[in-house]
């Protein structure tokens, strides 16, 4: 059971809207981040795969962005409601599982999206940003990295 307070609830939930409002962008500068560290990654991703750089105005990356950072603010949600993390409706932790699995995704991969999640949303909130912000993103993605890595079969 995880403690997960309604301050880091409301911390999430507050900048997952200020998100939201600038994805395209947004969507960009994470999968940006995330290349940098780990050039390999872009054979992941079919909306990456067989292009140069990052595509802008790309309806299919951005979705994606928008369902990883939607996923942890549900992360954050839940971790208040339950103390755990249960994905819900269509996509099941069984079926990321083997998503991740099948990728050939590596712990490395889990940190440097990390990294660029928090970039991200720094970059989002601008003069919001706080320790207690990044906290509390963070505690949530590494709650639902635990449980992503778990239907891997890794813990």
């Amino acid at each position: 059971m995880v403690c997960f307070t309604e301050e880091q609830e409301y911390l999430v939930n507050s900048s997952w809207e200020t998100f939201k409002k600038n994805i395209p962008q947004l969507s960009i500068y994470f999968y940006t981040l995330i290349l940098e560290k780990v050039p390999d990654a872009k054979d992941m991703f079919s909306f990456l795969k067989n292009i140069d750089g990052i595509p802008h105005n790309n309806s299919t990356l951005e979705a994606h962005a928008e369902l990883i950072f939607e996923m942890t603010r549900d992360s954050a949600v839940q971790l208040r409601a339950k103390g755990k993390v249960d994905v819900a409706d269509d996509v099941t932790l069984e079926y990321l599982g083997s998503v991740h699995v099948q990728k050939g995704v590596i712990d490395l991969h889990f940190m440097v999206f990390k990294e660029a999640m928090l970039k991200t949303i720094k970059k989002a909130v601008e003069d919001k940003w706080s320790e207690e912000l990044d906290c509390a993103w963070g505690k949530a993605y590494d709650e639902l990295a635990a449980a992503i890595k778990k239907a891997m079969g890794w813990l």
